[in-house]
């Protein structure tokens, strides 16, 4: 069972995109549902503030018990800049690194995101997952909505 979830911010430009929309109305559905706690880092609204503005007011769907903001911190940074020495993906991904690094130390039951070429995608998972367990961080769990569909 999910009980907390981080968005990276293709997830809330997918709300709106056709390919990528069903499922992603399908999630959002499902946070508010199951009451799944949204954690929003300050990377995601830095990034939002850059879309436009439909896409910003998506947040506020989610009921405000339901959120859980968090910063950017120097722990953050540092493993951040790990995935990136321990070459996960290059750095100009780090703003994605900064993602799953703060969906770690916020212990996010999942990271969720559209991103396949930095973010979903086995052989970076494997390899954000072996940083997190050589520093002693936990795995991180990391899908797009369409693998997070309920089926009955």
């Amino acid at each position: 069972m999910i009980k907390s979830a981080y968005l990276d911010t293709s997830v809330f430009g997918g709300y709106f995109d056709e390919e990528f929309s069903e499922p992603t109305v399908s999630f959002f559905e499902r946070i508010i549902r199951d009451k799944i706690d949204l954690i929003v880092s300050e990377v995601l609204t830095s990034e939002l503030e850059n879309a436009p503005e439909h896409v910003r007011d998506l947040l506020d769907l989610i009921p405000n018990s339901q959120i859980r903001s968090i910063d950017v911190n120097p722990e953050a940074e540092r493993l951040a800049k790990h995935y990136i020495s321990e070459k996960v993906v290059g750095k100009t991904s780090y703003a994605d690194c900064l993602h799953i690094a703060l969906a770690t130390l916020s212990h996010a039951d999942i990271l969720v995101s559209w991103n396949f070429q930095h973010i979903v995608n086995i052989d970076r998972i494997r390899g954000y997952n072996s940083v997190n367990l050589k520093l002693g961080y936990k795995m991180i769990e990391i899908h797009s909505p369409l693998e997070l569909g309920t089926y009955e």
